[in-house]
C-alpha cells in the first residue's frame, strides 16, 4: 500500500455541524466543520459546564476566577490557530464565524482572545505566514497583536487595566 494514500485523520464522532477527527500521526483531536458557515453565522450556542476558579486546558476565561468548560463538550476539541476561523463570544455564549468556512476546514479560534493567562502555554505550529509562536494568554502579547484579533469582553476589560507606557518627552 503506498504510504501517501493512507488518510492523514480518522474521524472519531460525528455531530450535527462538525466531527472530531484524531490525527493519525500524533493522537491530536480536532474540530472539522460538516457544512459552510458565513462570516458572522452561528456556529453554535453552547453554554458552561462546570465552573473552576483556575483556567485548565478544557476551559475558556469569563473573569478573572472564572473558567468554564463547554456544553456540549465536544467544541472542546476546537484547536489554536494565530488566523482563526471562529470566535468564542462569552457574553452571548455563542460560537461565531469570524470569515466564510467551507466544509472539512478545520476550526480554528485564538486561545488569547478569551484566555488572559493559559494553564498550559504551548509552542504554535499553525503554519499561518504570521504565527506568534509561543502562545501563553492575553497577558503575555503587546497590544499591538491583539488588535488583529477580536477579543472577549473580559479580554477587553484586561487590556485596558493595563498600565500605558509612558512617552518620552
Amino acid at each position: 500500500m503506498d504510504p501517501d494514500a493512507l488518510p492523514y485523520y480518522r474521524t472519531i464522532a460525528t455531530h450535527e455541524f462538525a466531527e472530531v477527527r484524531e490525527r493519525l500521526s500524533n493522537s491530536q483531536l480536532s474540530l472539522f466543520s460538516l457544512r459552510a458557515f458565513r462570516r458572522g453565522e452561528l456556529v453554535s450556542p453552547f453554554s458552561a459546564g462546570t465552573l473552576r476558579s483556575r483556567p485548565t486546558y478544557l476551559t475558556i476565561q469569563l473573569a478573572a476566577a472564572k473558567h468554564v468548560t463547554m456544553v456540549p463538550e465536544f467544541l472542546q476539541y476546537i484547536n489554536h490557530g494565530c488566523d482563526p476561523n471562529v470566535f468564542f463570544d462569552t457574553d452571548s455564549f455563542k460560537v461565531i464565524a469570524l470569515r466564510d468556512i467551507a466544509p472539512g476546514e478545520e476550526l480554528l479560534f485564538f486561545y488569547p482572545s478569551a484566555e488572559w493567562k493559559m494553564a498550559q502555554p504551548f509552542i504554535c505550529h499553525c503554519g499561518y505566514r504570521h504565527c506568534l509562536g509561543e502562545i501563553r494568554g492575553a497577558a503575555y502579547l503587546p497590544s499591538e497583536v491583539l488588535k488583529q484579533y477580536k477579543l472577549t469582553g473580559f479580554i477587553q476589560q484586561e487590556l485596558a487595566r493595563r498600565p500605558r507606557k509612558k512617552l518620552r518627552a
